[in-house]
């Protein structure tokens, strides 16, 4: 027996048709390209949603046709997030941070009809358009006095082209597992992979994601998602904070410390969302010029792990939490959320920070489990490491033009080695190919780099695994220097000792002065390993094994 309730698809156009009839009214707060800050509603944002559908539809986009976006945190990538989807077509988030040849492979790989893009990526469109035989239209972000000067055919204002068309415009009721929206994996190794999201496992994402135990959004908040809207939808944030009524801040490319606190206290935001070296510039800039924050409370830190030191210095210094999470693209990305449990309001301060470096617990929607090398279930102790395993709601199932899946019984293995407690609070330990095995035993560089993070003379650090003619690996410690200050190897490589297993203790510490990283902000151990192509080690010291 079935039971006599309502059955409504699970669609994107439904959360800006609740937004627009129940938060109509609230701010949409957009930095632009061009320069200025625009501001409307979430009603006048769904009627350019609407206008923007009716435009897409005259130049031929359909169910199931890829448009592609190159664009930054705005209102206009804002408006087209609905408006393609929410017609039944695929937005397909491009990062321009990739090389071109990686862009336009990606292009060929989605065959998006049309391109829309922000006027600071003029010359990247340019390069990449003879390239790209599927594109039929190119669209720049922008009105008609902005227009750039670029060499493609069929390039349209956005503007102009969707300026006569009606603020009506009636949202299909679709399959609610019609995809929705397709993201890339930065494809570090290989050629990028492509992750189809359903209109169904977006919706349930938000729903989760905004939920107490998850980002805890609401009404109340002011959201800046410091995330860019091209890598991973800005993990979800274009969908949750319209589900919640959130005011949205959107900041474009003044992703800086100096621009990000004018927007932070211009329009009293209270959470945000971005990887670690985000808030190390805006912890940079704070101090360097004396400032407070005034209305933000929370940030979600998320991409890679974030040192235990600048959580502490933002709790210590200006009252503001960071919050820990974790996630993949495969994932929509959200998997884990660092949120106490009523029982943890007994623990000591130093037991409370203990379990907030970690990266958090699942919301309901997503399994975690981690497994030995022979795919057996391992205990959830709290100290036993090894490969994760996820599934659930939200979760890849297949990549997007390959035949062949990635799970395994079920479940997607994501390259991390972590270990779980009995209350599913997860702490990655290591992506698989970073975790540095030396003579037989794993030594954690995540751990390695938050001791050395510590220490107030470095700014960054990253330790890798380099190879020893008699251990295999052994660790190095790659460390920039904050502006100003010195320190000797010897003084950071004390920081170690009583902390980690003696074996553990880096062998050596290099200099540089600037530690690369990807596309996506994490630390491109790739390239700092082809940088230290001619390392050698120096004279042989007893690594205790």
């Amino acid at each position: 027996m079935q039971g006599k309730m309502m059955s409504q698809p699970l669609i994107v156009s439904s959360i800006m048709e609740h937004a627009e009839r129940f938060h109509g009214s609230t701010e949409i707060v957009s930095r632009t390209v061009e320069g200025r800050v625009h501001r409307y509603t979430y009603a006048e944002a769904h009627k350019r949603a609407k206008q923007g559908a009716n435009a897409l539809q005259k130049l031929g986009v359909e169910l199931g046709s890829r448009v592609a976006t190159l664009a930054w945190n705005n209102h206009r990538h804002f408006e087209l997030y609905y408006a393609i989807s929410g017609m039944g077509a695929i937005t397909h988030t491009v990062n321009p941070r990739l090389f071109p040849e990686q862009v336009s492979w990606i292009v060929n790989d989605a065959q998006d009809q049309v391109l829309c893009f922000d006027t600071s990526f003029a010359s990247l469109v340019e390069s990449i358009a003879p390239q790209c035989p599927s594109v039929k239209y190119w669209v720049a972000m922008t009105d008609r006095d902005h227009m750039p000067d670029v060499r493609v055919p069929n390039l349209i204002c956005y503007e102009d082209l969707i300026a006569s068309e009606p603020e009506e415009f009636t949202w299909p009721q679709l399959d609610e597992n019609t995809a929705s929206s397709l993201c890339y994996t930065s494809g570090t190794t290989g050629n990028p992979k492509g992750v189809l999201y359903s209109h169904r496992s977006t919706l349930l994402h938000a729903l989760s994601s905004s939920n107490p135990d998850a980002l805890n959004l609401s009404g109340q908040d002011v959201v800046l998602p410091v995330v860019p809207m091209f890598h991973v939808n800005a993990w979800g944030l274009p969908y949750s904070a319209p589900l919640a009524g959130a005011k949205l801040v959107l900041p474009c490319d003044g992703m800086d410390g100096a621009s990000l606190y004018e927007l932070f206290e211009n329009e009293g935001v209270t959470f945000s969302a971005g990887v670690p070296t985000v808030w190390l510039g805006v912890l940079q800039h704070l101090r360097s010029n004396n400032l407070k924050l005034s209305s933000v409370k929370r940030m979600i830190v998320g991409g890679s792990a974030c040192p235990p030191a600048l959580m502490q210095s933002f709790r210590q210094e200006y009252n503001v939490r960071i919050q820990h999470a974790w996630g993949m693209t495969e994932m929509s990305p959200l998997g884990t959320v660092n949120t106490p449990k009523a029982k943890h309001r007994a623990l000591t301060e130093e037991e409370r920070f203990e379990l907030e470096i970690k990266q958090g617990r699942p919301p309901f929607g997503v399994d975690l489990k981690i497994v030995d090398d022979h795919g057996n279930e391992l205990p959830r102790d709290g100290k036993t490491s090894g490969d994760l395993l996820v599934r659930g709601h939200w979760v890849i199932d297949q990549y997007y033009n390959k035949e062949d899946s990635p799970l395994v019984d079920g479940w997607f293995p994501t390259g991390d080695v972590a270990n779980l407690d009995a209350d599913g609070y997860l702490q990655i330990t290591d992506r698989s190919k970073d975790v540095i095995k030396s003579g037989g035993e794993w030594i954690s560089s995540i751990e390695l780099e938050n001791i050395a993070m510590n220490h107030p003379a470095v700014a960054e650090a990253a330790a890798l695994g380099m190879p020893h003619e008699k251990w295999d690996e052994r660790p190095l410690l790659v460390v920039v220097k904050k502006e100003g200050l010195d320190v000797s190897s010897e003084e950071i490589l004390a920081k170690y000792q009583g902390q980690v297993a003696k074996f553990c203790i880096p062998d050596d510490v290099v200099y540089v002065d600037e530690i690369p990283h990807t596309a996506t902000g994490k630390v491109s151990k790739i390239t700092l390993r082809k940088m230290l192509t001619d390392y050698r080690w120096p004279a042989p010291k007893n690594s205790g094994q």
